[in-house]
């Protein structure tokens, strides 16, 4: 099953029609699409009530992708705000209860920085997240090219279906040692993730422009582009029961735009959708 979303509900303008509160979006978006990522938890581990509300506003057959929050991935700037990294895991997953109960928990993924390269300590370091994750669904993106240069490519992928790790593809601006390959390979067989960051390869590094963080993700994939890759999904999904795709360029608001498209292209129906407010008259 191809399971299609965007990251985060809130600055989604296409979706949303007339006046709506932030606190019911997540109800209207989910009459468009089966899952969602919450970036949200990146910044700060939220507290239960936030997962609690999340998933008593979504459907049955409802998926969250919750990405790791910084601290676990290094992204964080000065110390972690817990006495150590093993209390800062369990808070983590400690917020993660509400998904796991209702069985709407996807995955959580770990989105690494691009200074996280392939060398023995990052490899330790993977193995004891993913062994303080337990039996929790993890995906794995690297953003440093070097864990797929052509020495190291086969056994990255190696480990990661050793260690259980989902593989986070990505589809990204090539631009330098900062940004990733697509490697169009499972390591899991229930699930694989896909992740569209567009391909704005100028606005893609720090370095080219005070306002990296607004022009990162803005790029909107043309029709040549999606049914390339509708093709690599349907591949994607011979060898894997659930694939998740979902769309980061939203710079420009173009995510959910796109998003619809590939649903289209597929001829997708999915059958557990919310309803939306314009069909309730």
């Amino acid at each position: 099953m191809i399971i299609i979303g965007v990251t985060g509900w809130g600055d989604h303008d296409s979706l949303y029609t007339g006046v709506i509160s932030p606190r019911d979006k997540l109800k209207e978006y989910a009459g468009h699409f089966p899952t969602v990522e919450v970036d949200s938890a990146f910044y700060a581990v939220q507290p239960k009530r936030n997962s609690a509300r999340w998933v008593n506003d979504t459907p049955d057959g409802f998926h969250f992708i919750v990405k790791a929050y910084q601290g676990m991935t290094g992204h964080q700037r000065g110390e972690i705000p817990f006495e150590s990294k093993e209390e800062m895991f369990e808070a983590f997953k400690d917020s993660l209860d509400p998904y796991i109960e209702s069985g709407k928990l996807a995955m959580v993924l770990f989105q690494f920085p691009p200074w996280f390269d392939c060398k023995k300590a990052n490899v330790d370091y993977l193995r004891w997240c993913k062994e303080q994750m337990g039996a929790i669904p993890c995906a794995l993106e690297f953003r440093h090219q070097s864990w797929f240069r052509p020495e190291f490519r086969e056994s990255t992928l190696s480990f990661m279906n050793e260690e259980e790790w989902i593989h986070s593809i990505c589809d990204e601006p090539q631009a330098g040692e900062g940004s990733v390959p697509t490697v169009l390979e499972t390591t899991n067989t229930d699930k694989v993730l896909v992740r569209f960051h567009g391909r704005n390869v100028h606005g893609w590094q720090k370095k080219n422009g005070d306002n990296w963080r607004e022009v990162r993700y803005l790029y909107r994939y043309n029709e040549k582009e999606l049914a390339e890759w509708a093709e690599h999904l349907k591949k994607l999904e011979k060898e894997c029961k659930n694939v998740f795709a979902v769309f980061n360029n939203n710079s420009g608001g173009d995510a959910a735009d796109n998003a619809k498209q590939m649903i289209e292209m597929l001829d997708i129906k999915y059958q557990q959708l919310a309803p939306r407010q314009l069909d309730l008259f």
